[in-house]
C-alpha cells in the first residue's frame, strides 16, 4: 500500500472531541513513513498532555487495520509544539460551521492585544464582534467559552496558539 493510500485512509480518523474534523485537517497528523512492511505515522498532540490522544492512536490503529494495514508503529513528537498555525482554511471553516469559532493566525496575535486584552472573538452563528469571554477554559482546555451580545448564543472558541 502506497503513502498517498494510508494518508486518504487516516482521512477517516477524526479528533474525538470535534468530529467534524479529521487529524490530517486538524494538523495533529504529522507524516506517514513506510520501512519494511511497516507503517509509522507521525503525531503530533495539540497539547502535550492531550487526553484525546490515546483515542486517536487507537482509531489510527484500527482505522489501518480495517482497511489491511498491519504494522502499524506511532511515534508522538511534542516539539515543534502544535500551533493551531497547522489547521487547514478547511478545518477553520468546519469549525465556524459546528459552532465554534476558529482561532486566527498565531502571527496576528501581539503583545499589545495580549495586554490589552484585545481579543474580539467574532460570533460563529452570527459575524458580530460583540461577544464577550466568560470562561478561559471550556469543555476541553484548546477551547474557551465565550457569549455573544446579538444573538444572545453561547459559543466555544478554538484558542490560538
Amino acid at each position: 500500500m502506497s503513502k498517498e493510500q494510508i494518508l486518504t485512509i487516516l482521512d477517516n480518523v477524526s479528533d474525538p472531541e470535534i468530529p467534524a474534523l479529521s487529524i490530517a485537517e486538524m494538523g495533529i497528523l504529522r507524516g506517514v513513513t513506510i520501512t519494511n512492511n511497516q507503517v509509522i505515522v507521525t503525531v503530533t498532540p495539540t497539547y502535550s498532555g492531550c487526553p484525546a490522544m490515546y483515542d486517536i492512536r487507537k482509531r489510527i490503529v484500527q482505522e489501518l487495520k480495517d482497511n489491511g494495514v498491519e504494522g502499524v508503529k506511532i511515534i508522538t513528537i511534542l516539539s515543534p509544539a502544535w500551533t493551531t498555525d497547522w489547521m487547514t482554511d478547511d478545518a477553520k471553516q468546519k469549525l465556524k460551521e459546528s459552532g465554534i469559532a476558529p482561532p486566527t493566525k498565531t502571527t496576528e496575535f501581539s503583545l499589545d492585544n495580549i495586554i490589552n486584552h484585545i481579543d474580539f472573538v467574532p460570533c460563529p452563528y452570527c459575524n458580530s464582534e460583540n461577544t464577550e469571554l466568560r470562561a478561559k477554559f471550556s469543555a476541553t482546555s484548546c477551547k474557551a467559552l465565550y457569549y455573544c451580545n446579538a444573538c444572545e448564543q453561547p459559543f466555544e472558541q478554538f484558542k490560538c496558539h
